[in-house]
């Protein structure tokens, strides 16, 4: 063999197997400002409960994953868009947000709260502690009409595009006026700030901002889940037939939901999942 084919041989050898550990890797799109789902530490690194989920499951998967940091309100267009393959970034899983992308099973439970400031004359409503919405029984219908009444008038701060808006904007609790943020990290600053009398988020994500901030930030009212606050947290991946589902990527997006799903099975039973939620929560938001 001379030089030349020699070269060519070389480069196409080089090509062939590039494309063979391109085909294993997988890119994984979170937030990195939902805290303590995902966030970035000091050094700018992405860390969080999703974060090391996201590690443990592409070791089970067997698959080389980088993790890409993304604006909230471009999470869903840039998974269409392939700038990457799954997301994992505290998003619920609920019947609008599956007409445009799958979901794998949910891998932990994401309870809504509201948040008010100590000393808010919102504390201390007499409500249930906790309310599912899917299917609202007496005590969760009396509980939204307290709230109707307690809410109005007053500015509720939320994060744009999550279901904590779709919530507020819903009618559940009347005409509310909301204020969106872009992230929560805004929502959080406003509501200390006095700019908003009452915000709504994962109830994690204000319990990591009081302990982290000193802030006397304290949770009101019921939590909430169901119905608008989805069916749990899942891994969101691009629908086949985005692709064809008969094409190439269509059957690479089926094959990673099969993969994703299988290795949420094992993170459950062998504890990972208990055991990150646990860290990172302070209890067991496993499913």
């Amino acid at each position: 063999m001379n030089i030349f084919k020699k070269t060519i041989f070389s480069v196409l050898l080089s090509l062939l197997v590039m494309g063979n550990v391109n085909a294993d890797k997988i890119r994984i799109g979170t937030e990195g400002a939902y805290p303590p789902w995902n966030s970035k530490n000091e050094a700018g690194k992405l860390i969080g409960f999703e974060v090391e989920l996201a590690n443990w499951l592409c070791i089970y998967m067997k698959r080389d994953c980088t993790i890409v940091e993304q604006d909230w309100d471009g999470m869903i267009p840039a998974l269409q868009m392939r700038k990457f393959d799954a997301i994992m970034a505290g998003m619920s899983i609920t019947d609008e947000r599956k007409k445009v992308i799958t979901f794998s099973q949910g891998y932990a439970d994401e309870v809504a709260s509201l948040a008010v400031m100590k000393g808010s004359n919102l504390e201390g409503m007499d409500t249930p502690a906790g309310i599912n919405l899917t299917k609202p029984n007496a005590d969760a219908k009396k509980a939204l009409k307290t709230l109707t009444g307690a809410l109005s008038g007053k500015t509720v701060c939320t994060q744009t595009g999550t279901i904590h808006q779709n919530f507020l904007e819903s009618g559940d609790v009347g005409s509310v006026n909301v204020r969106t943020y872009k992230t929560q990290d805004e929502v959080n600053l406003d509501l200390t700030s006095g700019r908003c009398d009452v915000a709504l988020a994962a109830a994690v994500a204000f319990t990591d901002y009081a302990e982290k901030s000193g802030k006397s930030v304290v949770l009101v009212g019921p939590t909430f889940s169901g119905g608008a606050f989805g069916n749990g947290v899942g891994v969101g991946i691009r629908q086949t037939s985005q692709m064809g589902e008969g094409s190439e990527q269509g059957k690479k997006d089926a094959k990673l939901l099969a993969d994703f799903n299988k290795a949420i099975d094992t993170a459950r039973k062998n504890g990972k999942i208990s055991e990150l939620a646990i860290k990172w929560f302070g209890f067991d938001a496993s499913m």
